[in-house]
């Protein structure tokens, strides 16, 4: 399962209305090569599934994560900083063995 902080989900909702998404919007994460740790988390609003799709809701927020992606983040927490070290979401992944300082990279 993936979670969603209350930080996260006021953050998601008010960009859903600010980008005037339609109102079965999720959030796609996924994970993909790259990065200075060698995974990326990809991070978009999306509402079409696809085939082999996982859909989680958390805290009023549905999540969607590809079944090969959510082998890496199984437990994972999303979160939102506000901070001066840098604004946006946090992934709180249980997996990482190793993580990049900007947090958008991983290894396992």
């Amino acid at each position: 399962m993936i979670t969603v902080s209350n930080a996260a989900k006021e953050y998601a909702v008010n960009l859903i209305k600010e980008e005037n998404k339609p109102a079965d919007t999720f959030i796609r994460v996924g994970v993909d090569g790259g990065g200075c740790s060698g995974l990326m988390y990809n991070l978009v609003f999306d509402n079409i599934l696809k085939e082999g799709d996982q859909l989680f809701e958390d805290n009023g927020i549905k999540v969607v994560v590809d079944r090969k992606s959510f082998l890496y983040l199984v437990g994972t927490e999303l979160d939102y900083s506000g901070g001066l070290n840098g604004k946006g979401f946090i992934f709180k992944n249980p997996n990482a063995t190793r993580s990049c300082g900007c947090g958008e990279s991983f290894s396992v």
